[in-house]
C-alpha cells in the first residue's frame, strides 16, 4: 500500500489501514509491561514470571459456530461469524485456572488498530468490567477452559487477529500470532439490534444464504432470465469482498456502518474512477477480454480482479448486478437483484424521456440524447435508514452500473425505495435518478423542416412498465412493481408526482391534442432463425373513417435500446373505420435481420403515422430466444461422492458457429469449467462431460452456457438435491 502512503501523507498520521492483511506480524510484543508499573520501562518483554499461563492450543470451534450462526457453507479455514451473536472457542492451557487468575481476547483489525475506533477489542474474563464485546466463561475442566464471545451488533465487519493475553507480574503475556485463528466478523440479518435485521426467516434464506439465482431480462411481455451463479461461499470470495474495501481505501471503523460500505461498494463494483472490479463496455467487441454475455457468475470475475489487480474485461448491468449481489450477501447484507423494464435513462435528470422523429415520419437517433432500456438490473439492500425520517428504511436502492456520477463517483444510492414511491426526493442517495429511471413521460417529438420541436405524443405508462426479483424459494418472478409506484393515474400517483415536482424533478405538461386514432404493435415471441409476425392495429375513436399512411422501420438494438443497425423500412396505408380497429400483418422475414443481428437478440420496431394531420406512433421490442443447451447429471448425488455433468448442443441453423466455448459451474458442486470447439457445424451435436464432487449438501444447481461470436445467450441448467 505504498502509494496509499505517499497520498495520505501530510493528511493523516498514519497510512489509511487495511485488513486483509497477511502474516501480520505488528501487533504487539509476546509481553508488554504496564505503563503505570514502576520501572515497567526495563521489565523484560519476552519471558513471564514462574508459573503463569500459557496457552498450549485454542479450539475455534468451527463445527458447533457455523451452524449457528448460518455459516458452514464458506469455504474458508477460518471461524466466520456474525455479529451480535455469541460464538464459543476452546482454550487448552498449561495448568488448572484458578479464581486469581486475569485473562483477555483481544481482537484487532486494520493494520493500525485503536481502541477508540473499534478496530482494537477487549474482552475481559476475570474481576474487569468488559467492553463493546461480551465475554463469558462457559466451563472450566481442568486446563480446557470453554469461553462465549460476543460481537457488538454494530461492530467493525472484516476479518479480525485473535489474541489472548494473561496478566502476569507487571504486563500481560501474550499467545503468538496465529493466522488459524482470526475470525471473520460479518453483519447479521438475524440479529434484532443489527441495522440489516431481517425478521423474515424464509427472507433471510432467500436474501442472505441463497447462492444461485436468476437475474430477469427480455422485454416487457416477454421476460426472460438469466442464471447466475453467485457463489458467496466458495473460496477465495470473502476474501476478495473484503479486498475490495481495501482497494477503495474504505476507513476500517466506517465498515460496521451499512450505508456507508454499500454506497463505497456500489462505486468499487465498476472501475471507472477506482480501478474497481468491471470494466463495462456496451459495444459489439469483447474482443479484449470477455463477452459480458459468456459469464456463469460471479466467483470467477472476483477472483480474477484479486489475482491481476486490474479490472475484469466487460460487464453489462446484469453481471454488475451479479457482483454486486454477491459482495452484499457474502458480507451478510441482506440483498436481491431488480430488473425494471422499459427503464429510462435520462441525461437531463428531468422526468421526460424524448423520442424525437424526422419530418417524414422515421426516428431521429442522432437527436434523441434520452434511451429507454429494454430492462435495467440493479440491487436492494435491507436494512434501516437512521438517518432518514421513520417508514423510509426497508429495501433501498443500490446500482453499480456506472451511468452517472454520484457525488464524484459512478455509483448510486443507497435510495429508499419507500421514499421513491412516495416522490420524496429530497433524502440522500439518488432517489431523484431512480425516480427517473421508473417514472417518467415518454415524449414523442416531430421536427419540422425548420429544426422545430413540437410534442405529438405524451405516454405516461410505458416507463418501468413492470418490476420484478426473484421470488422466495423459487427461480420464477415477483412483481415489486407496487413498491416502487403507485398504479398509474391514481390519486396517490398523482399526489406523488406532483410532490417529486416541489423537489425540483420537471415533468412535461405539454397540451397534446388526444389523436383520434391511435396503433399498437404486438408480436408473439420467436426463436432466432424464426421470420416475425407483427399485428399492427389501429383504433379510430372517431365518428369518421380515417386513412392512415405509416411507417414501420425495423432496427436490430442493443438491451440498452440504442441502434445496433437498421434492416428494415416499409411505407403502407390503411383505411380505418369509425369507431372500429383494423389489424395489418407484417411478415418480417429471418433473412431480413439475420444478418444483421450480430450478438444482439432484441429487435425493435417504430411505428409512425399520419391520420388527417394528426400524428400518431407505436414502439415493439421483439426478444428473439436462443436455441436450448442440455445438461445432465449422473452419478450418485451425495456430497463428496465422484458425479458427472454432461453438456450437450445441437447447432438447429444452417450456417456454422466457430470458437465455441462451453461453461458450465455450481455453487458448492464445481468451480467454473471451459471446453472449446473450433468448429459445430449445422446441424451438428456436440456432447461435453465433466467429473465433479459436491461440497455442500442441499437443492443445487449447474449453470451451463454456450458463447461465440455468432450465437451468444444460449443457457441451459439442471438442478440436483445432495445428501449428506
Amino acid at each position: 500500500m505504498s502509494r496509499t502512503t505517499n497520498q495520505t501523507r501530510g493528511r493523516y498520521t498514519q497510512p489509511v489501514p487495511t485488513s486483509n492483511l497477511e502474516d501480520y506480524e505488528g501487533d504487539f510484543p509476546e509481553f508488554e509491561p504496564f505503563e503505570d508499573e514502576p520501572g515497567s520501562e526495563a521489565a523484560p518483554r519476552s519471558y513471564p514470571p514462574a508459573g503463569g499461563l500459557i496457552v498450549e492450543h485454542i479450539d475455534m470451534c468451527k463445527e458447533m459456530n457455523g451452524p449457528k450462526h448460518y455459516t458452514t457453507s464458506y469455504d474458508n479455514p477460518n471461524l466466520v461469524v456474525r455479529r451480535g451473536l455469541d460464538f464459543t472457542i476452546r482454550l487448552t492451557l498449561n495448568r488448572p485456572l484458578t479464581e486469581h487468575d486475569d485473562f483477555q481476547l483481544e481482537f484487532l483489525i486494520g493494520s493500525n488498530p485503536s481502541a477508540n475506533k473499534g478496530s482494537l477489542v477487549v474482552v475481559p474474563f476475570g474481576p474487569r468490567e468488559g467492553g463493546p464485546w461480551l465475554g463469558q466463561i462457559l466451563d472450566v475442566q481442568g486446563q480446557v477452559v470453554v469461553l462465549s464471545i460476543t460481537p457488538a451488533p454494530n461492530c467493525i465487519v472484516g476479518k479480525f487477529r485473535m489474541y489472548v493475553a494473561f496478566a502476569v507480574g507487571g504486563g500481560m503475556e501474550r499467545s503468538k500470532r496465529d493466522a488459524a485463528t482470526d475470525v471473520y466478523v460479518l453483519f447479521n440479518a438475524w440479529c434484532p439490534e443489527d441495522t440489516v435485521f431481517l425478521p423474515n426467516e424464509a427472507e433471510r434464506m432467500e436474501y442472505v444464504l441463497n447462492d444461485v439465482g436468476v437475474i430477469f431480462n427480455g422485454s416487457v411481455g416477454a421476460v426472460a432470465s438469466r442464471n447466475w451463479v453467485y457463489g458467496q461461499f466458495e473460496k477465495g470470495v470473502l476474501d476478495a469482498c473484503i479486498h475490495l474495501l481495501d482497494v477503495c481505501h474504505m476507513p476500517i471503523d466506517d465498515r460496521g456502518d451499512v450505508l456507508k460500505l454499500v454506497r463505497m461498494g456500489s462505486a468499487v463494483i465498476n472501475s471507472n474512477d477506482d480501478n474497481g472490479v468491471l470494466e463495462g463496455n456496451w459495444s459489439e467487441d469483447y474482443s479484449m477480454g470477455t463477452s459480458p454475455t459468456a459469464w456463469t457468475g460471479s466467483v470467477s470475475i472476483l477472483l480474477q480482479y484479486v489475482n491481476s489487480n486490474s479490472p475484469v474485461r466487460y460487464g453489462q448491468c446484469w453481471v454488475f448486478a451479479g457482483v454486486f449481489n454477491t459482495f452484499l450477501r457474502c458480507l451478510g447484507i441482506p440483498s436481491r437483484v431488480i430488473s425494471n423494464f422499459n427503464s429510462a435513462h435520462d441525461n437531463t435528470g428531468d422526468l421526460k424521456t424524448e423520442l424525437i422523429f424526422k419530418p417524414d415520419g422515421s426516428m431521429d437517433r442522432r437527436a434523441s440524447r434520452d434511451s429507454v432500456w429494454n430492462f435495467h438490473s440493479w440491487n436492494e439492500v435491507c436494512t434501516t435508514r437512521p438517518d432518514l425520517p421513520p417508514g423510509l428504511g426497508g429495501w433501498q436502492v443500490v446500482d453499480a452500473t456506472p451511468q452517472e456520477t454520484s457525488d464524484g463517483n459512478f455509483r448510486c444510492g443507497p435510495a429508499s425505495v419507500a421514499a421513491i414511491k412516495e416522490g420524496l426526493l429530497c433524502h440522500p442517495f439518488d432517489a431523484r435518478f431512480v425516480f427517473a429511471e421508473v417514472n417518467s413521460d415518454m415524449i414523442c417529438l416531430k421536427k419540422d423542416k425548420y429544426g422545430i420541436l413540437s410534442p405529438y405524443r405524451v405516454d405516461k405508462t410505458y416507463i418501468g412498465q413492470f418490476i420484478c426479483t426473484q421470488a422466495v424459494g423459487s427461480m420464477t418472478y415477483v412483481d415489486v412493481t407496487h413498491t416502487y409506484k403507485h398504479p398509474e393515474g391514481s390519486a396517490a400517483d398523482n399526489s406523488t408526482m406532483a410532490r417529486a415536482e416541489e423537489y425540483g424533478c420537471e415533468r412535461d405538461h405539454s397540451r397534446v391534442v388526444e389523436a383520434q386514432v391511435s396503433a399498437d404493435i404486438r408480436a408473439e415471441q420467436c426463436h432466432l432463425g424464426d421470420d416475425v409476425n407483427l399485428v399492427v392495429t389501429f383504433h379510430n375513436r372517431g365518428e369518421d373513417s380515417r386513412i392512415v399512411k405509416a411507417h414501420l422501420e425495423g432496427s436490430v438494438v442493443f438491451y440498452t435500446g440504442v441502434t445496433a443497425s437498421h434492416f428494415k423500412n416499409q411505407d403502407f396505408t390503411v383505411e380505418v373505420p369509425p369507431q372500429q380497429k383494423t389489424s395489418v400483418t407484417i411478415k418480417v422475414a429471418a433473412q431480413d435481420y439475420m444478418p444483421h443481428l450480430q450478438s444482439q437478440l432484441s429487435l425493435s420496431f417504430v411505428l409512425t403515422g399520419k391520420s388527417a394531420n394528426q400524428s400518431l406512433s407505436a414502439i415493439k421490442v421483439v426478444s428473439l430466444l436462443t436455441p436450448p443447451l442440455s445438461v445432465m447429471v449422473s452419478g450418485y448425488p451425495r456430497v463428496q461422492q465422484q458425479m458427472f455433468v454432461t453438456i450437450s448442443f445441437t447447432n438447429p441453423f444452417t450456417f456454422p458457429l466457430y470458437n465455441v466455448y462451453l461453461f458450465c459451474e455450481g455453487a458448492g458442486l464445481m468451480s467454473l469449467k471451459n471446453h472449446f470447439y473450433s468448429v459445430i457445424g449445422p446441424n451438428a451435436t456436440v456432447s461435453w462431460q465433466e467429473m465433479f464432487a459436491p461440497r455442500l449438501k442441499g437443492s443445487r444447481r449447474i449453470t451451463a452456457l454456450l458463447d461465440c461470436n455468432e450465437l451468444r445467450q444460449v443457457q441451459g441448467h439442471v438442478d440436483v438435491v445432495i445428501s449428506d
